[in-house]
């Protein structure tokens, strides 16, 4: 077997915690132990706190990220409801994909890439949609945008944020911000493999959710009974719950609260900053729009001449770093680099500034 180790500076997956490497080599008990049961209860009151939520259907979905969004959708649209969807990257305009084939009738609201969600032209599109959706960090872009506007006026509404490259990071206060339904992963700034969504769902948006949803596996009012609502006797069993990710969650986000949220918050913020800084010092220019730019997730344009392919291969083969590469029509012009988790640390900034100056000149 070849244990190749990497620095995962891409888009995610990012490196783990050390706890939670640790953790993944607990011995696998089952999903119904109470040992087990203890540690799921755990986990949901963790994923309270990097929410920012009191919400008793608290969490930890056993999907990866892209579960999360279906989930969300699914438990909250049917046929003819109306989805008024943000989109200013890739995963906006996934979310329209997946609210159409729930049956929604789909008001997209776009925005240039690079750009953060324009509230007033969100709130303008439908003056009574079902739900309102936005990606709070877009993975794809490096940009972050203040959903909080859209909670506090969305009416009627149930707002759904993506939290995937934000949670564990970044501030978010999903009760403050009047988040109904919120969905994010693990691999990113909680610094734990990919596998699991960590999910919220609000009172509100729970007892107006589809009763009967298009899927068995992701109906929360099902899942609520085994996880986040449920504890002690009254649990009922849904599915054989991946107890080995979730020994892992519950040590990342205990590695995250020992430190301290805004502790952890600001170390993001610093490191996003001096890399930023650091990238233009070499003369490269940064992608997304400036005041908005994610400090877990940074966007580069590749100079004229460079070839991104290459670059990228150059620093894998040599310093054993990934980066990332854009997506769609910027897959060949732009590099994203994640400073996330454990990576977010003043020593990523300096390796990465040293080994991409070299790769660019050299590749």
């Amino acid at each position: 077997m070849n244990l190749t180790s990497r620095h995962l500076f891409g888009p995610g997956p990012g490196n783990c915690y050390p706890e939670v490497t640790a953790a993944l080599a607990h011995p696998v008990i089952g999903h119904l132990d109470p040992v087990f049961l203890e540690r799921l209860d755990n986990t949901c009151e963790g994923l309270r706190k990097v929410w920012g939520t009191a919400n008793a259907r608290t969490l930890p979905l056993s999907a990866t990220g892209s579960g999360g969004m279906e989930a969300a959708f699914v438990n909250t649209v049917e046929e003819g409801d109306v989805a008024v969807i943000a989109v200013n990257g890739l995963f906006g305009d996934r979310m329209c994909e997946v609210a159409r084939r729930c049956g929604a009738e789909v008001v997209r609201v776009d925005h240039p890439w690079g750009q953060p969600v324009d509230v007033e032209r969100v709130l303008e599109a439908h003056p009574h949609p079902k739900v309102i959706a936005a990606v709070h960090a877009e993975t794809s872009t490096g940009v972050l945008s203040d959903v909080a506007p859209l909670g506090r006026m969305k009416g009627d509404a149930l707002f759904i944020v993506d939290a995937v490259t934000s949670i564990g990071g970044l501030e978010l206060l999903a009760d403050d911000w009047g988040i109904d339904v919120g969905y994010a992963g693990t691999q990113k700034c909680l610094g734990v493999p990919p596998g699991l969504s960590p999910f919220t769902v609000s009172d509100r948006a729970f007892e107006r959710r589809v009763k009967d949803p298009r899927s068995w596996y992701l109906d929360i009012g099902l899942l609520g009974g085994y996880a986040g609502a449920a504890s002690g006797s009254g649990r009922t069993y849904h599915h054989t719950a991946p107890v080995t990710m979730i020994a892992g969650l519950e040590a990342g986000l205990d590695r995250i609260l020992n430190e301290g949220l805004e502790t952890v918050w600001a170390r993001h913020r610093a490191t996003g900053a001096a890399l930023q800084a650091g990238l233009q010092e070499l003369g490269l220019t940064l992608f997304a729009a400036e005041g908005h730019r994610l400090p877990s997730l940074t966007t580069v344009n590749v100079p004229d001449g460079v070839d991104s392919a290459a670059v990228r291969r150059y620093l894998l083969e040599n310093f054993s770093i990934e980066i990332g590469a854009g997506v769609g029509k910027f897959a060949s012009t732009l590099w994203r680099i994640g400073t996330m988790g454990p990576n977010a640390d003043k020593s990523t900034v300096t390796l990465v500034l040293g080994a991409l100056e070299e790769a660019i000149a050299k590749a």
